[in-house]
């Protein structure tokens, strides 16, 4: 299947590539980097964003390629979703994948929904950008310095440094290939791991004031309201990461962090240890994820509600 996407792409002119919403590292690394391998086969390329990149990856090469979505519609001859479980996590962009010629959905989610004519789901693979890093050896291309500084920040960010049981040996043997085209794997690290912003040190207090323990210590939960996100002056993607303070408690073995949105919503991040399947918790609130990271939207609720909800899901899953 992944020669025939690379076959189709040889064959496209256009190509849109549409990494999920609230993109993260991989989502972004392994999108700019397709999008430098398309682009040096001339082709045209756009990446399009449901929202502007975090500044965290402001450094990643191809960056002039990525665009937030404008509502515009242009038709491409292939649109490729990336590192997305399902359809709706294209967001407004939907419109964009499903009047392409030619789509494509490249994933790594067990959840993955299957919803494009050419679907490639590899479950065994830490991030998209280790199917990323095959696909340019199936296209006949070996990427370059920029790419692979994309690739590695990819790989790099779904794995926590390489720290998460979906490590493998093959990442292990990506990443050291990445590493002879240059790179400079200190920097990259320290931007993507080490760089904090003011607000989100203080919207990091406001969880942890939060923090509630549950089960002997096995189920740890934070719950932050929009009003502590206004009051820290924190910005969504300063939520990144947070969550892992739960999760590293000693004894935790399922974390929650429940986030009232600007608009009502509540955004849930889940985090396991050992055996708690989170997925399967997230999957059925319509989210989606990896058994140890796994996350949905609630709609029409309230923080209370769903903390409520999760904590009678996570209890019948320790």
């Amino acid at each position: 299947m992944l020669k025939k996407i690379a076959e189709a792409m040889a064959e496209a002119g256009s190509i849109a590539i549409l990494p999920h919403m609230a993109a993260d590292g991989d989502a972004i690394g392994s999108s700019l980097a397709l999008a430098i391998g398309l682009s040096e086969a001339g082709k045209e390329v756009s990446v399009f964003l449901e929202e502007k990149v975090p500044h965290i990856y402001d450094f990643l090469p191809g960056l002039e390629m990525a665009r937030v979505y404008d509502g515009v519609e242009t038709k491409y001859d292939l649109a490729v979703a990336l590192d997305c479980g399902d359809i709706e996590r294209l967001g407004s962009r939907k419109p964009v994948f499903g009047k392409a010629a030619v789509t494509v959905n490249i994933d790594h989610h067990a959840t993955n929904t299957g919803f494009a004519m050419l679907d490639y789901v590899d479950t065994s693979c830490a991030a998209v950008g280790e199917i990323i890093y095959e696909l340019f050896g199936q296209m006949g291309a070996d990427p370059g310095k920029d790419a692979a500084i994309c690739l590695y920040t990819a790989i790099a960010s779904d794995t926590g440094g390489f720290r998460y049981s979906n490590t493998t040996s093959r990442t292990h043997t990506i990443a050291s290939e990445l590493l002879e085209k240059g790179i400079d794997v200190a920097d990259i690290s320290r931007r993507i791991f080490d760089t904090v912003s003011p607000g989100k040190v203080r919207l990091i207090g406001e969880a942890v004031n939060s923090l509630e323990l549950f089960e002997d210590g096995r189920i740890a939960v934070m719950s932050v309201s929009y009003e502590a996100m206004r009051r820290s002056g924190a910005a969504d993607e300063d939520t990144d990461g947070i969550i892992n303070i739960a999760r590293n408690i000693s004894g935790v073995e399922a974390a929650a962090m429940i986030r009232e949105m600007e608009n009502g919503d509540i955004r849930v991040n889940l985090r396991s240890n050992s055996y708690v399947d989170v997925s399967a918790v997230a999957s059925k609130y319509s989210g989606g994820g990896h058994m140890r990271a796994a996350g949905f939207t609630a709609r029409n609720s309230d923080l209370e509600t769903v903390r409520e909800m999760l904590l009678e899901d996570l209890r019948g899953m320790l």
